[in-house]
């Protein structure tokens, strides 16, 4: 489980940390550059400095275009594989995808999208999705990919700030014995939104067709036979260094999601790096981030990571337990995976089966081990190296974000000691620190987890405002980008994190706002006022308790609690599902009316309280966790 070359790493970890534009700069030669940067990073540029500014790139030609001209044009890009689509495969070499996304490209310019302009992807995890995603890079176009779970209303949302000239979408998703219709979603999201995009177009699934709305509706299977009929074919774009490539949406603790914008010259060099030096991705190798493309994850890691290193990358639609629990463990057998990259969550899912399923299948292929979304207790760390990884693969433990990008606090296999449960250090190129609330560092123990310098893959700002990004992630900590979580170091300067420190939960590796969801609830005629809280949870990191108030008069029964949750999953989507909902006469407040959050945590988790003499009236939290008692066991 260890290595023991710690003194390695500090000493590569410093010389970066000296000459950052040495370090960067040698790494960017990893790419093939249209024009190379005269200057790798720039600090009188925007906000907090810019990389690689002046240079030209095109993010599409080093995903494809340079591998198929390095003679690996028959090699496989991207294995899709749908068990829920009747157990199909699909599989594209990089010239069958190259030969896609030149397709899609040029459809797309016909329909007169061009550099700057933004697309929204409101899909499922199918071939087409990554083909959309490449074909907006080609072109120079600024995709946002909505994640398929996320309900009408929040579609509405990024489409009202994205201003989309296309959207792409598909007739419906799937999931273990249901068909999700994506169209109706998103038609009622166009409604609702004032911004109405040229076009949609629409993949039609075999599983269920929809209707088309004339006039802004397309078929997408029908433009694509017209285009390669007429041999339509779209070159790259160039674009700079410093131009958009993507605006994704997370969630913001005033439930207002943000745009994060990334840029296209240090996203790659900054993939091109992580995934070479955390993994050994070499051309040709199966890699599997288990993933939603919706995600910052499946952005860098399903995506541009690994075709940016020529690997093959597996795209999933499925769930871990369809057909049978198994599934994982085969996948990886059947295609040879050399790397696995998922969530705690799912470690621990799989920790409750036993080891019977991993145990009947060969998973000898695999090399190396990653945990991403969350922290992972020593437990489930543990139980993943042994009967996955055999006890032969180090296990990768990542910390980033979907603001930075890219991968920041990481062992580095072969030169970091590892330790169960910890993220170990930053990695080289990367300045980290914890400080405490007056922004001192933390030599150990606890604090905030704070980013000391610029790095290559960091947001670019928020879509729209600019004021916004300083105040979120500039403003706490003089000179430090605060990350939001909570970090701390131990005696030998290992990281082990803590999680959110804001009112921002993390389910199952995704970010969930507490006031996107108390929002939700509020919106029911019945309900008069929530707080909701994130607390931790065995399986998916933390889960959702809702305390709620009903209005004056309702006497509703428990099952009430059931409608309540399919009202969240109707406004924001099944991912902000409360678990337990707790219904009270009252919350605990200040004398100003102003909730305390933190004792509703320590209800929800069976704390002993903290500080009360600030509350109104004392006498509701006895109430609240004789309540929260019964109402958990009830639910």
């Amino acid at each position: 489980m260890n290595t023991q070359n710690g003194s390695r790493y500090h000493e590569v970890h410093a010389r970066s940390l000296a000459d950052p534009e040495g370090f960067w700069g040698e790494a960017a030669r990893e790419i093939d550059w249209i024009e190379p940067a005269k200057k790798i990073f720039d600090p009188a540029m925007g906000l907090y400095g810019r990389w690689f500014a002046g240079a030209v790139v095109n993010t599409c030609y080093n995903a494809l275009d340079r591998h198929v001209a390095g003679g690996r044009a028959d090699q496989l890009a991207l294995i899709h594989d749908s068990p829920l689509a009747g157990g199909t495969v699909t599989r594209l070499t990089y010239a069958e995808m190259l030969h896609e996304v030149k397709t899609l490209a040029a459809i797309m310019q016909d329909f007169g999208v061009a550099k700057g302009d933004r697309v929204i992807l409101y899909m499922p995890m199918v071939p087409e999705a990554v083909v959309a995603m490449l074909a907006c890079a080609r072109i120079g176009a600024v995709h946002s990919v909505v994640f398929g779970g996320f309900a009408a209303k929040e579609l509405a949302t990024r489409i009202e700030d994205a201003k989309p000239k296309l959207i792409f979408s598909a007739s419906c998703g799937l999931e273990p014995g249901r068909i999700v219709q994506y169209k109706p979603l998103l038609d009622e999201a166009i409604r609702l939104s004032s911004v109405k995009p040229q076009a949609c177009i629409i993949l039609q699934r075999p599983q269920q067709a929809c209707e088309l709305v004339a006039g802004r509706d397309h078929d997408w299977a029908g433009l694509r036979a017209s285009a390669i009929a007429a041999k339509k074919s779209a070159d790259c774009v160039p674009v700079l260094a410093t131009d958009p490539l993507y605006i994704l949406y997370t969630s913001g603790t005033t439930g207002i999601p943000k745009g994060v914008v990334r840029d296209n010259g240090g996203h790659l060099v900054a993939l091109k790096w992580s995934m070479f030096n955390l993994y050994g991705v070499k051309p040709g190798e199966a890699w599997w981030c288990a993933s939603d493309i919706g995600w910052v994850v499946g952005h860098s890691y399903i995506v541009y990571g690994p075709l940016a290193n020529g690997a093959t990358s597996v795209l999933y639609e499925g769930t871990p337990d369809f057909p049978d629990r198994d599934r994982w463990w085969s996948i990886i057998e059947r295609y040879g995976v050399t790397t696995l990259y998922t969530a705690p969550t799912a470690i621990r899912t799989f920790m409750k089966w036993g080891t019977e399923q991993p145990a009947a299948h060969d998973l000898s292929s695999l090399r190396v081990l990653g945990s991403v979304g969350e922290p992972i207790n020593p437990e489930a760390w543990i139980w993943y190296w042994k009967h996955i990884g055999q006890g032969r693969c180090p296990i990768v433990d990542t910390w980033w974000q979907t603001e930075t990008g890219a991968i920041m606090i990481s062992p580095l296999p072969g030169v970091t000691t590892l330790k169960p449960g910890s993220a170990t250090f930053p990695l080289p190129g990367i300045g980290a620190e914890v400080v405490d609330d007056a922004g001192r560092q933390v030599e150990h123990g606890g604090g905030y987890l704070t980013l000391t310098r610029p790095w290559p893959a960091m947001l670019r700002g928020i879509y729209g405002d600019p004021q916004r990004y300083r105040q979120t992630y500039w403003s706490r900590f003089e000179g430090r980008y605060f990350a939001g979580d909570g970090a701390k170091i131990d005696e030998e300067g290992y990281f082990w994190l803590l999680g959110r420190v804001d009112d921002v939960m993390n389910v199952s590796g995704h970010r969930v706002s507490t006031t996107e969801v108390e929002s939700a609830l509020v919106d029911h005629p019945s309900v008069a006022e929530a707080a909701v809280v994130g607390a931790n949870d065995a399986t998916t990191g933390q889960t959702i308790i809702a305390f709620v108030t009903l209005k004056l008069g309702l006497e509703l029964g428990p099952e009430h609690a059931e409608v309540l949750r399919a009202h969240v999953v109707e406004k924001i989507g099944a991912i902000a599902r409360p678990k337990v909902i707790i219904f009270t006469d009252d919350l605990p407040k200040t004398r100003s009316g102003k909730i305390m959050r933190r004792l509703l945590r320590d209800v929800a988790e069976g704390r002993d309280l903290g500080d009360t003499t600030t509350l109104a009236d004392p006498a509701v939290v006895a109430e609240l966790r004789r309540r929260a008692s019964s109402g958990a066991a009830e639910q």
